[in-house]
């Protein structure tokens, strides 16, 4: 890695922005470029200094190491104009790969929860020893001698194949990404591929049978973790709040303590009992492992929170009815004594079309529910589905709104209002918070 440059073509997305900031740290001379809408990872990029640029064929030079985010092809005008100078061009998982192999590496890999759980590893550790870390919301750390390496390890279009981690955490399986995965068992397959690259030791969540499946090569060990007795770790006297959970670990019988997190959801509960077992496995003490557990804020864009007059808003990367599922239950808990309102946002046409039902099941767990227009994508511009099919499978509400109107929203009063989805439901979020204190 001794070449002087690496431009990040794509610098704004949120792996990449995270990489960057690591590359940076290492002491490399990193620069980028994207597109000019505003993005909220380009902060950190602009406090480390980090040159951002339009695309532009202009910015490609000799010497320099292109990293291509996944989202570019060789139709890009930079990557382009690096093929034509010979120059080396790594895709982002490229990149990765190559980092981790430095550290004692620990990816994280999952349908759902992937960036809570990293987050909270990266918190864990970093508390104990000196970790670097890459966390799919655009953070990323690094550490020229730190001994662990926390990762987000992402299945879309088999990515994480490009990974052989020493300890890798599957959070669990499920559907999504039905503009690429012919179908669930496409998805199991990828993951197995996976799981024959770990080097030291897989941790599954244990309550999934398509998680209970998977088997490992070289006679390397499966952990399993979670709520029932055939865990190897499993959390046992749960209490959950509105201050947050707290529970019990064993360990083959034998306890590991009580842990309490400042988190919501049984999600949380899980991902944390995952991180209970790797920091146990390296020898962590328990205590510490605990101390660390209950100063975790969360990451970006994952359950957020804030209060405008009497109404608490919370904004959530939720785009999957397991993930809606889990977001609805966690505020619940913090809240059950007040009104759930969802917004949601549905991301991209041929996930609504596959997954409408669940989309419905999962939202109706909310008091109201209101509904964006589908959000689409560079590869998926529309499709034979719309916000209104959805709607009319609601039963609490499912009315659609609009950027112009968002008067229906203005009618609660001490409630909660949950801002879901994975494009750009933030811009309702604002005008809404705007409205609000205008009233206010």
């Amino acid at each position: 890695m001794e070449i002087t440059i690496y431009h990040f073509v794509g610098i704004k997305g949120t792996g990449m922005s995270a990489l960057a900031l690591i590359l940076h740290d290492l002491g490399y001379q990193v620069e980028g470029s994207d597109i000019d809408k505003h993005t909220f990872t380009q902060e950190g990029l602009e406090q480390a200094g980090i040159k951002i640029t339009p695309f532009s064929s202009d910015n490609i030079h000799p010497q320099m190491t292109i990293i291509a985010g996944n989202a570019f092809g060789p139709d890009n005008s930079e990557l382009k104009r690096a093929h034509e100078l010979g120059l080396t061009i790594l895709s982002y998982p490229e990149m990765v790969e190559k980092l981790i192999q430095h550290y004692t590496s620990i990816g994280v890999a999952g349908a759902h929860g992937k960036t809570s759980t990293t987050g909270l590893l990266a918190h864990v550790l970093s508390g104990i020893d000196k970790t670097s870390y890459l966390i799919g919301d655009g953070t990323g750390k690094g550490i020229k001698d730190s001994k662990f390496f926390v990762f987000e390890a992402d299945e879309y279009r088999r990515h994480f194949l490009a990974y052989h981690p020493d300890y890798l955490i599957i959070t669990n399986i499920d559907f999504d990404h039905p503009d690429y995965f012919k179908d669930f068992d496409d998805v199991v397959a990828a993951f197995q591929t996976e799981a024959n690259q770990v080097k030291k030791a897989l941790f599954v969540w244990g309550d999934d049978p398509a998680l209970q499946q998977l088997s490992t090569q070289n006679e390397v060990p499966i952990y399993y973790y979670g709520l029932s007795d055939q865990n190897d770790f499993q959390a046992i006297n749960i209490e959950r709040n509105t201050q947050g959970s707290s529970f019990e670990v064993l360990h083959h019988g034998q306890t590991l303590g009580r842990f309490t997190i400042p988190l919501f959801g049984e999600h949380n509960v899980l991902n944390s009992l995952a991180v209970i077992g790797i920091s146990y496995l390296e020898k962590i003490k328990p205590e510490l492992t605990q101390q660390e557990l209950s100063t975790f804020n969360g990451v970006k864009r994952r359950y957020s929170e804030k209060q405008i007059g009497d109404m608490i808003l919370i904004d959530d990367y939720a785009h999957h009815p397991s993930e809606i599922k889990a977001t609805l239950d966690a505020a619940r808990q913090q809240y059950p004594d007040k009104q759930l309102i969802a917004v949601f946002q549905p991301h991209t046409y041929s996930r609504t079309k596959a997954l409408l039902n669940g989309f419905a099941q999962s939202l109706d767990l909310a008091d109201q529910v209101y509904l964006t227009n589908i959000f689409g994508s560079i590869r998926e511009q529309q499709g034979q589905i719309s916000s209104a099919d959805l709607g009319n499978k609601i039963v609490h509400g499912g009315q659609v709104i609009t950027l112009d109107d968002l008067s229906p929203l203005l009618q609660y009063h001490n409630g909660v209002i949950i801002f879901m989805g994975a494009g750009d439901v933030q811009k309702y979020e604002v005008a809404y918070q705007q409205k609000l204190l205008a009233k206010n």
